[in-house]
C-alpha cells in the first residue's frame, strides 16, 4: 500500500511539473492579449532598412518591458510589405507615407487602417550636373519614381521652385504630370523606374534632376539637408505610418508599438541620427 502511495505521489508530482513548463513557454499571436505575466506577445513588422528599420531597432527594449518581442523584417521594395501584411506573413508594416498607403489601399482593396504617423522624411531632388536649380537648362529632364503617388510630390516641390504650375483646382497629392498647366523650362519627366532604383539611376549620371526617398538617398551617403538641389518642405503630407490590418489596429502590442515610437528619447535619438533629415512627428 505504502508504494502504490509513493507511486502515485512521483506521477502527480511530474504531472504538474510538466504543466507549469508548458504554461510557461507558451507565446502569444501578436493580436492577442497576454493572460499571464509570463506571456511574451511577438509582433513582426515589415519595414525598409533605412530609416525605419533603424527605428525599430531603437523600440525594441521598450516593447521588451512591456512584454512584446518586435521581430523586424526588412524589405528592399514599395509592394512587397503590403502584400505581406495582407497575407497575414507580418502584423504591421512601417516604410509608406500616407498618400502611398491611401493609393495601396485603393488600388488593391486592402483592409487597412492606419495607426499612427512616425516620422517625414522630406524627398529630395538630386543631380551630379548641377549644384543651384539657377543653373538648370531648358529643356532639362527630371526623373521620377513609377510610383504614382509621388507625381504630386515632385511636381509640389517644382512648383514652390517657380519651375512649374499646375492647373486650377488641382489636388497636388494626386496630380499628374498632365495636370501641368505652366513650364516655362519645357522641362521633360521621366517616370518609369521603381523607387528603389533611383539612387543608381543618380549614381549613373543619369538626367539631370533626381527625385529621391530620402530612406534611398541614406543608402547611397546623400543627406537631403545637404545635398538635394531642391528639399520638400516641412508642411508636406507625405508623413511615414505604422499599418495594421482593421481587424488588428486596436491590439494592445499594436498600442505599444505606437506609443514607443513616440517617446521621447526615440524621437531625439531620431533627430540626433539623422541631423533633423529625418524628422519625427507627434501623430
Amino acid at each position: 500500500m505504502k508504494k502504490k502511495f509513493f507511486g502515485l505521489a512521483a506521477v502527480l508530482l511530474v504531472a504538474v511539473g510538466l504543466a507549469a513548463c508548458g504554461n510557461g513557454s507558451s507565446d502569444t499571436k501578436a493580436t492577442g492579449s497576454s493572460e499571464k505575466n509570463d506571456e511574451k506577445t511577438v509582433l513582426k513588422v515589415g519595414a525598409s532598412p533605412s530609416p525605419h528599420a533603424e527605428i525599430l531597432e531603437q523600440v525594441k527594449p521598450i516593447l521588451a518591458k512591456e512584454g512584446v518581442e518586435l521581430e523586424i523584417v526588412n524589405f528592399d521594395d514599395y509592394v512587397l510589405p503590403n502584400k505581406a501584411l495582407a497575407d497575414g506573413e507580418i502584423d504591421a508594416n512601417y516604410f509608406q507615407h500616407l498618400p502611398f498607403f491611401n493609393k495601396a489601399v485603393e488600388d488593391n482593396g486592402y483592409d487597412f487602417a492606419n495607426v499612427g504617423g512616425v516620422h517625414l522624411e522630406p524627398m529630395g531632388l538630386y543631380s551630379k550636373k548641377i549644384k543651384d536649380i539657377k543653373e538648370l537648362k531648358d529643356g532639362a529632364t527630371i526623373i521620377v519614381s513609377s510610383s504614382e503617388s509621388d507625381w504630386g510630390r515632385v511636381i509640389s516641390i517644382l512648383q514652390t521652385a517657380g519651375l512649374v504650375k499646375v492647373k486650377d483646382g488641382v489636388d497636388l497629392e494626386t496630380a499628374t504630370f498632365d495636370d501641368i498647366a505652366e513650364n516655362p523650362k519645357n522641362l521633360k519627366f521621366e517616370n518609369t523606374i521603381a523607387p528603389e532604383l533611383l539612387a543608381t539611376t543618380y549614381n549613373n549620371d543619369e538626367g539631370d534632376l533626381v527625385a529621391i526617398n530620402s530612406n534611398f538617398a541614406y543608402g547611397i551617403g546623400l543627406n537631403p539637408l545637404e545635398d538635394a538641389v531642391l528639399l520638400e518642405g516641412d508642411d508636406s503630407p507625405y508623413v511615414n505610418i505604422v499599418a495594421t490590418r482593421t481587424e488588428d489596429k486596436d491590439s494592445d502590442a499594436v498600442k505599444k508599438l505606437i506609443a514607443a515610437l513616440h517617446e521621447p528619447e526615440v524621437q531625439s535619438w531620431i533627430i540626433e541620427k539623422w541631423g533633423g533629415s529625418v524628422k519625427p512627428v507627434d501623430k
